[in-house]
């Protein structure tokens, strides 16, 4: 078994899908968690590319989440697109970031994932409110590289 295939037990993704279903549930935005070894270049290039990946630059209102983690290389980035990013207060990227890391650093990675999500669910949600009508554009599986 590999170190992507042990990061997370089927349980633990579940948890994960679980809480983006959650955070996903009052907003229009959208949350995705992508899980490989290691980059071969920087991790926020590698997160760029990630998001390009799973098509998160096509949604609607340009409000794609993404929670990278190369888990070899024990980092981990948080990339929003560009509606989100312009929207939310400064600071927010960096908060939530800790957030995670706190949980990261006790060995905790399940928690610290679902932690970021639901903080970014909760941003989502007061700058892109769920309307009668909006889809959910992107999978809300755990993708892994």
């Amino acid at each position: 078994m590999n170190k992507v295939e042990a990061f997370l037990t089927a349980e633990e993704e579940q948890k994960i899908v679980d809480a983006i279903l959650v955070a996903e549930k009052n907003t229009s935005g959208e949350i995705r968690v992508h899980i490989e070894a290691s980059a071969k270049i920087d991790h926020f290039s590698r997160a760029q590319q990630v998001f390009h990946f799973l098509k998160m630059d096509n949604t609607k209102d340009e409000n794609g989440v993404l929670i990278y983690v190369a888990v070899e290389d024990k980092k981990f980035v948080i990339y929003g697109d560009k509606g989100i990013d312009k929207e939310v207060p400064r600071g927010f990227w960096e908060s939530t970031k800790e957030k995670i890391q706190s949980h990261f650093a006790n060995g905790e990675f399940t928690e610290g994932i679902i932690a970021g999500i639901l903080n970014a669910g909760k941003e989502l949600e007061a700058h892109f409110p769920w309307l009668h009508g909006d889809e959910n554009e992107l999978s809300d599986a755990v993708s892994k590289g």
